[in-house]
């Protein structure tokens, strides 16, 4: 636990990073999933986004999953995204707080609860506020389906947002899974062309240990118009010292 709470400090010193909205998924993914680490679990999600209009993001995302009142666990989470959009620089901190309130299981929806916000790191001006519902429901071991739904405040233009995603992941061999996903905003439209349309994004995701994992991404983002983006993210896992490993908590995804 000290070596992994050591790690996350490291990561937010070295890492300074922009989310783009306040919005965090499974790494680079813009669907959540219901489910949450083992409470002193930690990890070390980091992605480099790359488009075709030459908008670019590199985002660090450290998290541990707490229990201090022996209640319900909570993950918590400090996403920092360094971003170019329109030539332009800019540097956000997204802090985010997530809770299982059904665990999932196979033949069964489960359902989580997360909030989050996202703030300039230089002014300290909050620029967005979101909650969101992550649903998840197991087809099998192998397969599973993850439902969001959920508000946004865009507080820069004072526009209020209904978010939603969907999507399917499938780990179709020991190592590696496929995800594909939709998701997007409804709402006002903004000075931004697009911004309200559906995106989709697909991914292969390596991972040959419970520790590590790779992604690859190809697809859309909400931000950068009609833009494509091609993603390569990593996550590094800090497991509770002789706790369970995820895969055998909660399947195999």
């Amino acid at each position: 636990m000290r070596k992994a709470c050591a790690a996350l400090v490291a990561a937010l010193a070295m890492w300074p990073r922009l989310a783009d909205e306040a919005r965090a998924a499974n790494n680079a993914y813009a669907v959540d999933a219901a489910d949450i680490g083992e409470a002193g679990s930690c990890k070390i999600e980091s992605w480099l986004s790359s488009a075709t209009n030459t908008d670019f993001s590199f985002v660090a995302n450290p998290s541990c999953v707490v229990d201090p009142f022996s209640f319900k666990p909570v993950e918590l989470g400090m996403q920092t995204n360094r971003a170019r959009s329109e030539g332009e620089w800019g540097t956000t901190l997204a802090p985010k707080a997530k809770m299982n309130l059904i665990p999932t299981g196979i033949g069964k929806l489960g359902v989580s609860f997360y909030a989050a916000g996202a703030f300039d790191a230089f002014t300290g001006e909050n620029l967005t506020v979101a909650a969101v519902i992550p649903a998840t429901y197991r087809l099998s071991e192998t397969m599973r389906i993850n439902v969001n739904g959920g508000w946004l405040w865009d507080r820069g233009i004072d526009r209020h947002y209904f978010t939603y995603g969907l999507g399917f992941d499938w780990k179709f061999t020991d190592t590696l899974q496929w995800t594909i996903e939709a998701f997007g905003q409804a709402g006002p439209a903004t000075d931004t062309p697009g911004t309200t349309r559906p995106r989709w994004q697909t991914g292969l995701r390596y991972r040959p240990n419970e520790i590590f994992s790779l992604d690859v991404i190809l697809g859309h983002n909400i931000t950068g118009e009609s833009a494509s983006w091609i993603t390569l993210g990593t996550t590094i896992r800090f497991p509770v010292e002789g706790g369970k490993p995820a895969r055998e908590r909660t399947g195999h995804l």
